[in-house]
């Protein structure tokens, strides 16, 4: 099995995981900032059993500690539009990270050439998030905040790209976890200066809501993420980030079976999918046609 071909099965099974984040969102009954504080801490817990405290230089500590911290922020604000509007919309405007990693990305790295046809991808991607910002005025709220959400993940993907190479993917995410506990601890207060709760704040998980966050903790973060950090060393992170736009697609169907959110959606929802899908079915295409060119001309040489 070629790199790249290994490279997609652990990105697919990722966001398959990946799905399973917006029902726990759902499903958790505590504050956005609650869930992610302890999303956080027990992931540290899980990870700091299996791994320690493996031994890096403090500016690459740092630098971990930063992607953590933008992590954080993206699923403070993630968890925040489901709050405000519901599990379908939320999942949906993550679906905007391609476009900003087709901005961001060339900038960042600094590696490849600005892409026409990624962002010919990513506007096929707008173009369905538009159909399902158009369907409903009650959850524009949500959908701002989603979007805002959408671009700091990119952010995340884009760097931790850059900081994981030449590290075991337990040790960045056991760093970025902790490092960014830390960050998030002293983000949250600024947060809530900006964005009252209605809900009560600094609450002890306890009942469903303990072992919620315990498998959300184990599954949907501790294995996810290694998954995706491995894959981000075989793929580029537009890829990785695109076809996260397929997380929507499985989260939403399990809401429509869990949640009965479908009675809630209409033809332009739809639409939008089957947009969102179609730029991540032509990103991968392509990728997989260049692969094999590449395997080819070495071949041939």
């Amino acid at each position: 099995m070629n790199e790249t071909k290994r490279g997609f099965i652990q990105l697919h099974l990722s966001v398959l995981l990946a799905g399973f984040t917006g029902l726990f969102g759902r499903l958790i009954t505590l504050n956005e900032v609650d869930i992610v504080w302890y999303r956080m801490l027990f992931t540290t817990l899980i990870l700091l059993v299996f791994t320690g405290l493996p031994r890096v230089g403090w500016r690459k500590l740092l630098q971990l500690s930063g992607c953590g911290a933008l992590l954080g922020v993206h699923w403070i604000l993630f968890y925040g539009s489901i709050k405000a509007s519901n599990v379908s919309i939320g999942v949906i405007c993550f679906s905007l990270i391609g476009f900003f990693t087709a901005l961001f990305e060339p900038l960042i790295l600094g590696e490849k050439r600005f892409s026409w046809m990624e962002l010919l991808f990513s506007l096929i991607t707008v173009a369905g998030v538009f159909c399902i910002f158009s369907f409903d005025a009650r959850y524009r709220y949500g959908i701002m905040i989603g979007v805002v959400s959408s671009a700091v993940c990119a952010l995340y993907a884009i760097c931790n790209k850059r900081v994981s190479r030449g590290l075991r993917s337990r040790t960045v995410l056991m760093y970025q976890m902790s490092g960014g506990l830390v960050a998030v601890s002293f983000i949250i207060p600024l947060y809530l200066f900006f964005f009252p709760s209605s809900q009560p704040v600094v609450v002890l998980p306890e009942g469903s809501n303990l072992w919620f966050m315990l498998c959300h903790a184990l599954f949907c973060t501790v294995g996810m993420y290694l998954l995706q950090i491995q894959a981000l060393k075989r793929l580029s992170a537009f890829t990785v980030n695109l076809t996260y736009n397929l997380e929507p697609c499985y989260t939403i169907i399990l809401a429509f079976l869990l949640f009965g959110e479908g009675r809630e959606l209409n033809f332009s929802f739809y639409l939008g999918i089957a947009l969102i899908v179609l730029s991540v079915l032509l990103q991968s295409l392509r990728v997989f046609k260049k692969s094999k060119h590449s395997t080819n001309r070495l071949s041939e040489s």
